[in-house]
């Protein structure tokens, strides 16, 4: 079983890192919200190795992550998050599989830094986020978790597409990585260049709208699994929703320009939104609904592909 020690380098972890996660994450029951905190910090233990590699040769990477890889399949380590991770593994039953493909999202970071379509990027987010998606689905011990595993990968790419298009500045800058498909760009008439110059033409932020408004199909399809998790486990993953999802009206209200500034929700804003989660919650114990009424997300079938949007009103 995680020890105290364990658990709590893993909560540090996670508070200090996964600051939109983690109110979310406080609302989780004990029994999954200790479990979370394990699987935070596995997540960012493996993504530092790539993300904060300093002056890590790429084979240097590979065999840190490898060695990541045994010790999350229960080899030895020293870490305690390691150690904590694999551990909880196997008490959950949480398939080798969604491990290997995280850990191979995570060396595939360390050679690609452009994607040409969105499969490609779908293809790298099957480990880095829809692989999150599962294993957290395992944890929260559904009473049928192949109901749920779809919209769970759905929804972690929905979570994944928000961070690319919050951070695409951020990404050139600090990782030399562009997460947006180039056929996007090329197809509004940008391009990488628009990015590296931190230039938001015209034809940036159309390419940002679109896939914005992609990311928020993904979103819509991901929200219909949280029926099928514990009840004690929906609100805090609808409330995750709520709070990624917000980052899409800051992007909005900056006309998609996340190249000269990274958009950052507020702590007032968050509880906010928590609030008002909380009280239509009391009321509507649909997911969907709630969603539709506290989110940024604008209705997808009120709106046909391609056309612009605007944010929902406060509600």
């Amino acid at each position: 079983m995680v020890d105290d020690s364990q658990l709590a380098e893993s909560k540090s972890i996670h508070k200090t890192t996964g600051k939109t996660f983690w109110y979310a994450t406080r609302v989780l029951p004990t029994r999954v919200r200790e479990a979370t905190y394990v699987l935070y910090a596995f997540f960012r233990v493996a993504d530092e190795v790539v993300d904060d590699a300093g002056d890590a040769s790429p084979a240097d990477q590979r065999a840190e992550l490898e060695e990541i890889r045994e010790a999350a399949l229960g080899g030895d380590s020293d870490d305690p998050v390691l150690t904590a991770f694999s551990e909880m593994r196997e008490a959950y039953g949480i398939p080798d599989e969604e491990i290997h493909t995280f850990i191979d999202a995570m060396i595939a970071d360390i050679d690609k830094n452009r994607y040409q379509t969105f499969e490609e990027v779908r293809g790298y987010m099957r480990g880095s986020a829809a692989a999150v998606g599962v294993m957290m689905s395992y944890v929260m011990e559904p009473d049928d978790v192949s109901l749920a595993l779809p919209h769970a990968r759905k929804l972690g790419e929905a979570f994944q597409m928000t961070n690319f298009l919050r951070d695409v500045g951020e990404d050139i800058d600090e990782l030399d990585r562009v997460y947006l498909p180039i056929d996007t760009l090329e197809r509004f008439g940008s391009g990488v260049e628009d990015i590296r110059n931190k230039e938001p033409t015209p034809a940036f932020r159309k390419a940002m709208e679109a896939e914005l408004n992609r990311t928020e199909k993904l979103y819509a399809e991901g929200i219909k699994g949280i029926a099928y998790l514990p009840r004690d486990c929906q609100f805090a993953i609808l409330v995750s929703a709520i709070l990624y999802a917000d980052h899409h009206r800051l992007i909005r209200e900056r006309d998609y320009d996340t190249l000269t500034a990274t958009p950052s929700i507020s702590k007032p804003r968050k509880i906010s939104l928590l609030a008002r989660a909380r009280w239509h919650w009391i009321w509507n114990k649909d997911p969907e609904a709630v969603f539709a009424k506290v989110s940024s997300v604008p209705n997808a079938e009120t709106r046909t592909r391609g056309e612009g949007v605007s944010p929902s009103p406060t509600q």
